[in-house]
Protein backbone atom coordinates (compact mmCIF):
# COMPACT_ATOMS: atom_id res chain seq x y z
CA UNK A 1 0.00 0.00 0.00
CA UNK A 2 1.64 3.00 -1.02
CA UNK A 3 0.00 6.51 0.34
CA UNK A 4 1.61 10.20 0.78
CA UNK A 5 0.85 12.58 3.04
CA UNK A 6 1.40 16.60 2.06
CA UNK A 7 2.25 18.42 4.58
CA UNK A 8 1.03 21.63 3.06
CA UNK A 9 -1.78 20.37 2.56
CA UNK A 10 -4.90 22.02 4.88
CA UNK A 11 -6.26 18.77 5.84
CA UNK A 12 -5.54 17.11 8.70
CA UNK A 13 -2.93 14.33 8.20
CA UNK A 14 -5.52 11.79 9.22
CA UNK A 15 -8.05 12.87 7.01
CA UNK A 16 -5.35 12.92 4.14
CA UNK A 17 -4.43 8.99 5.14
CA UNK A 18 -7.70 7.99 5.33
CA UNK A 19 -8.72 9.67 1.64
CA UNK A 20 -5.56 8.31 0.00
CA UNK A 21 -7.10 4.63 1.52
CA UNK A 22 -10.62 6.04 0.16
CA UNK A 23 -8.90 6.20 -3.22
CA UNK A 24 -6.71 2.86 -3.33
CA UNK A 25 -10.25 0.99 -2.55
CA UNK A 26 -11.88 2.82 -5.18
CA UNK A 27 -9.46 2.32 -7.94
CA UNK A 28 -9.99 -1.44 -6.76
CA UNK A 29 -5.92 -1.50 -5.73
CA UNK A 30 -7.25 -2.53 -2.56
CA UNK A 31 -10.04 -5.47 -2.99
CA UNK A 32 -12.57 -6.64 -0.44
CA UNK A 33 -10.47 -9.08 2.61
CA UNK A 34 -7.12 -7.84 1.73
CA UNK A 35 -5.24 -6.90 5.06
CA UNK A 36 -3.93 -3.06 5.27
CA UNK A 37 -0.30 -2.55 7.11
CA UNK A 38 -0.52 -2.58 10.87
CA UNK A 39 -0.93 1.21 12.53
CA UNK A 40 2.65 1.36 13.69
CA UNK A 41 4.07 0.14 10.06
CA UNK A 42 2.19 2.85 8.48
CA UNK A 43 2.90 5.39 11.28
CA UNK A 44 6.34 4.39 11.31
CA UNK A 45 6.57 4.93 7.13
CA UNK A 46 5.06 7.97 7.21
CA UNK A 47 6.80 9.14 10.37
CA UNK A 48 3.41 10.10 12.01
CA UNK A 49 2.02 9.35 15.41
CA UNK A 50 0.10 6.54 15.43
CA UNK A 51 -2.53 7.31 16.83
CA UNK A 52 -3.19 9.71 13.57
CA UNK A 53 -3.25 6.15 11.32
CA UNK A 54 -5.47 4.74 13.94
CA UNK A 55 -7.69 7.65 13.50
CA UNK A 56 -8.06 7.04 9.83
CA UNK A 57 -8.55 3.73 10.06
CA UNK A 58 -11.04 4.12 12.72
CA UNK A 59 -13.13 6.89 10.37
CA UNK A 60 -12.69 4.58 7.84
CA UNK A 61 -14.12 1.88 9.77
CA UNK A 62 -17.24 4.12 10.42
CA UNK A 63 -17.79 4.82 6.74
CA UNK A 64 -17.81 0.99 6.35
CA UNK A 65 -15.16 0.36 4.13
CA UNK A 66 -12.97 -1.04 6.90
CA UNK A 67 -12.94 -4.37 9.55
CA UNK A 68 -10.59 -3.14 12.46
CA UNK A 69 -10.44 -5.98 15.11
CA UNK A 70 -7.73 -4.87 17.89
CA UNK A 71 -4.64 -6.72 17.63
CA UNK A 72 -5.62 -8.79 14.37
CA UNK A 73 -4.88 -5.43 12.21
CA UNK A 74 -7.39 -4.10 9.49
CA UNK A 75 -9.27 -5.73 6.41
CA UNK A 76 -10.99 -3.78 3.93
CA UNK A 77 -14.50 -4.43 4.13
CA UNK A 78 -16.32 -3.35 1.32
CA UNK A 79 -15.53 -1.11 -1.97
CA UNK A 80 -18.38 1.08 -1.12
CA UNK A 81 -19.33 3.73 1.22
CA UNK A 82 -21.59 2.68 3.74
CA UNK A 83 -25.82 3.70 2.43
CA UNK A 84 -25.84 7.48 1.50
CA UNK A 85 -28.34 8.83 -0.79
CA UNK A 86 -27.88 10.76 -3.54
CA UNK A 87 -28.16 14.57 -2.19
CA UNK A 88 -25.85 13.25 0.91
CA UNK A 89 -23.52 12.81 -2.42
CA UNK A 90 -24.13 15.64 -4.53
CA UNK A 91 -23.83 17.83 -0.98
CA UNK A 92 -20.11 16.51 -0.52
CA UNK A 93 -19.37 16.85 -4.35
CA UNK A 94 -20.73 20.36 -4.36
CA UNK A 95 -18.47 21.48 -1.46
CA UNK A 96 -15.93 20.24 -2.64
CA UNK A 97 -16.44 22.24 -6.47
CA UNK A 98 -17.15 25.47 -4.35
CA UNK A 99 -13.88 25.17 -2.43
CA UNK A 100 -12.20 24.66 -6.19
CA UNK A 101 -14.46 28.11 -7.51
CA UNK A 102 -13.71 29.94 -4.23
CA UNK A 103 -9.76 29.34 -4.96
CA UNK A 104 -10.48 31.41 -8.06
CA UNK A 105 -10.19 28.68 -10.65
CA UNK A 106 -12.36 29.48 -13.74
CA UNK A 107 -15.22 26.71 -14.62
CA UNK A 108 -12.76 25.38 -17.71
CA UNK A 109 -10.48 24.36 -15.12
CA UNK A 110 -12.35 22.73 -12.47
CA UNK A 111 -13.52 21.03 -15.34
CA UNK A 112 -9.97 19.53 -16.32
CA UNK A 113 -9.60 18.64 -12.66
CA UNK A 114 -12.32 16.58 -12.30
CA UNK A 115 -12.07 14.95 -15.69
CA UNK A 116 -8.42 13.80 -14.91
CA UNK A 117 -9.39 12.63 -11.45
CA UNK A 118 -11.97 10.67 -12.70
CA UNK A 119 -9.49 9.49 -15.53
CA UNK A 120 -7.46 8.29 -12.79
CA UNK A 121 -10.04 6.93 -10.55
CA UNK A 122 -11.41 4.76 -13.16
CA UNK A 123 -8.18 3.71 -14.82
CA UNK A 124 -8.32 0.41 -16.78
CA UNK A 125 -7.20 -2.18 -14.85
CA UNK A 126 -3.58 -4.21 -16.53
Amino acid sequence: MYITVDESDRRPIYRQVADEIKGLIARGELREGMALPPVRQVAADLGVNLNTIAAAYRELQKEGLLKVRHGSGALVAAGRIAQQNDSELRKSLRGSLAHLALAGLPRSEILAIVDEELRTLFKPKD
